[in-house]
């Protein structure tokens, strides 16, 4: 499939009426159908003074990270390593610490935010993120708010240093090296990692932007946790978060990197003739966990698969009205990525200003809009 002249144009309007507006100062846009890559837009600038956008500049993904940390684990159930209804104990014996509730908790309800332990006191101290043995430690001593599967409620760090774990106590690999070995390298994502990488500059990634929010009836919570969206953008502009692998939150790469992983998943786990996940695999992840009319810590309605949010509410972030087989991920007030099995679309949307969720789900959603429009 090729796109006529007019409608990579209308495209582009949308995509440039975003930045002229201010709401970032740089961004990039990238859309896959099938195996063509159709679209790869870059505009603006890396920073508020900096260079041209292009589509090669690195950018920090926030919780788009989660999905290829989920990979890992489905990665590693396709090999019959370990099993979504095993517990998390049989993995990592320390991970209760006698507590009989968090005994019960599965890999499954890990990846589905029903685990019952959406913050850590470990979740604010940024300052020891890089050390991987104080987050293990940090899990293993962290208290259940809820029974494991009773509801979900977003687990905003929580997830990645727990799937993370999970991966290394089944594999025996860090979950970084085990993301770029067999889902980022196979897929050729050369730019994608989690964490930057030591060989990696700190100049690589685009700087963070925080915009205060719009006038609104009320005052909506911003940032991560308590953070404003500028304290937000100071701390991960920071090239020692940069550097620590959060599994949650520190994936490094480009929108057309990560559209091409949705591509991937959108072909039933393969693309360009490459294999990554087993078909089964893929449906298995993007299929409905958890429904809840108000997600524990976000306070809206909320759709979950294994590593993924799934399409379906009117919060998700994937179009006006998204179709319901829909799934990807979203990132702290900056970025949407998304796939659609049933025409293999893949969409990412990638830009450095974050803003308060209404505004980013308004921006991702006419971006999404105008996409589908294109391919109808």
């Amino acid at each position: 499939m090729t796109l006529s002249t007019e409608d990579v144009d209308r495209l582009r309007e949308v995509f440039e009426t975003h930045l002229e507006a201010g709401l970032h100062h740089g961004a990039q846009l990238a859309v896959y159908r099938e195996d063509e890559l159709l679209v790869d837009f870059a505009g603006g600038v890396t920073d508020p003074d900096g260079e041209a956008e292009t589509a090669e500049q690195r950018h920090l993904l926030f919780s788009c990270t989660k999905p290829f940390a989920g990979a890992c684990l489905h990665h590693l159930a396709d090999r019959d390593e370990l099993s979504y209804d095993d517990q998390v104990i049989e993995h990592w014996p320390e991970f209760a610490m006698g507590d009989s509730a968090k005994e019960e908790m599965t890999v499954r309800h890990v990846l589905s935010h029903q685990g019952g332990f959406p913050t850590s006191d470990f979740d604010a101290q940024p300052e020891q993120w890089s050390d991987w043995e104080a987050a293990v430690a940090a899990m293993e001593a962290v208290e259940l708010d809820s029974e494991p599967g009773s509801t979900a409620a977003y687990h905003a760090l929580t997830y990645g240093w727990t799937v993370g774990e999970l991966v290394r106590r089944v594999s025996g690999t860090p979950i970084d090296a085990y993301a770029r070995e067999h889902v980022f390298e196979p897929l050729g994502m050369a730019q994608t990692s989690i964490g930057l990488s030591e060989e990696a500059s700190g100049e690589d990634v685009a700087t963070l932007v925080g915009f205060e929010d719009f006038d609104r009836c009320r005052s909506p919570d911003a940032g991560l946790g308590t953070l404003s969206n500028a304290e937000a953008a100071a701390l991960f502009n920071r090239e020692a978060i940069q550097r620590a692998v959060v599994p949650a939150a520190t994936g490094i790469g480009t929108a057309r990197e990560m559209a091409r992983f949705y591509a991937c998943l959108a072909g039933g786990g393969a693309l360009d003739g490459t294999r990554v996940l087993s078909a089964g695999a893929v449906e298995r992840a993007t299929g409905l966990q958890a429904d809840v009319e108000r997600d524990g810590t976000l306070g809206v309605p909320r759709r979950y698969g294994l590593g993924f949010e799934l399409a379906g509410s009117a919060w998700d972030r994937y179009g006006t009205v998204s179709p319901p087989r829909v799934f990807g991920h979203s990132g702290l007030g900056s970025i949407v990525a998304w796939a659609d099995p049933d025409t293999e679309t893949a969409m990412a949307y990638v830009t450095n200003g974050i803003r308060e969720e209404y505004e980013h789900a308004a921006r991702a959603s006419a971006m999404a809009d105008a996409v589908r429009s294109v391919l109808e």
